[in-house]
């Protein structure tokens, strides 16, 4: 039986473990060939976890040609535009096409709002907004250029819809990319380039998993502002590969219509 994802080729950011890595072996499952991204290193200033490895991203390559399809994996920090564009090209030359962008990669410090270094705060938002617009301004003129249509999926966050306490650089970012696509979407759509976003609540990666013990600590004295980050599940956090189902649909054709959607899960 054919896949949903048959024939396309998906760029992935922060693919070596985590959220991306689901995306991958997701899409991977349903057809698609990869070119994965990520910096395979820790940021200084991300202190209450450690960053991805070159180890983790080769896992990622793996479990996707396990599944007998094609992965392009390279190094390379998001907010380095050159070299996304250097990376992307030279895998769309290799694997011969681009139908899709997963903008995945990001970070989190968790504090209170006073407690925020400058340098933290340029961080979050360098990756986490600015890395986003590299990513597209990397693939958007490749599937521009090939005039054959694309989707573009943006990780935002939960904390893009609505204000995350003790997150003040991760809600800024994640709300700016809430905007940005769909600003990227009206504008595209004249290319049959859908553009949406994808605001995950918790899931249970490397990040979240590290972060959590932190809470209590940091909401000391304003513990009931946790509760922003309740769920109406019982369990207290998802598999990432309930977001790359999501993911999954807005890459498919079975999305074709579907752009400038916020969609929560």
């Amino acid at each position: 039986m054919a896949g949903r994802m048959d024939g396309k080729v998906v760029v992935i950011t922060g693919a070596a473990r985590g959220q991306g890595r689901a995306h991958a072996v997701r899409l991977a499952e349903e057809g698609a060939d990869i070119i994965a991204v990520d910096i395979c290193e820790s940021i200084p200033t991300v202190v209450q976890y450690g960053g991805a490895t070159p180890e983790d991203l080769q896992e990622t390559v793996k479990l996707v040609e396990a599944h007998g399809r094609r992965i392009i994996a390279e190094q390379a920090d998001v907010r380095d535009l050159a070299r996304l564009k250097e990376v992307v090209n030279s895998g769309v030359s290799e694997l011969g096409r681009l139908d899709g962008v997963v903008a995945n990669a990001g970070i989190e410090i968790f504090k209170a709002w006073d407690k925020f270094t400058e340098q933290e705060f340029r961080d979050v938002i360098d990756i986490n907004l600015v890395g986003v617009w590299n990513t597209v301004m990397a693939t958007a003129p490749v599937l521009v250029d090939a005039d054959s249509g694309g989707s573009i999926v943006l990780i935002s966050s939960g904390n893009g819809l609505k204000g995350g306490p003790f997150n003040l650089p991760y809600t800024a970012s994640k709300f700016g990319v809430t905007g940005m696509g769909k600003t990227f979407a009206a504008e595209l759509g004249k290319h049959r380039i859908r553009v949406n976003t994808v605001h995950p609540g918790p899931v249970d990666t490397e990040m979240s998993r590290h972060i959590a013990p932190y809470f209590g600590e940091i909401a000391a004295g304003n513990e009931a502002l946790l509760a922003t980050y309740a769920n109406f599940h019982p369990e207290d956090a998802m598999d990432p590969a309930e977001i790359s189902h999501a993911v999954l649909y807005l890459l498919s054709d079975e999305s074709t219509w579907t752009t400038a959607l916020s969609m929560a899960v």
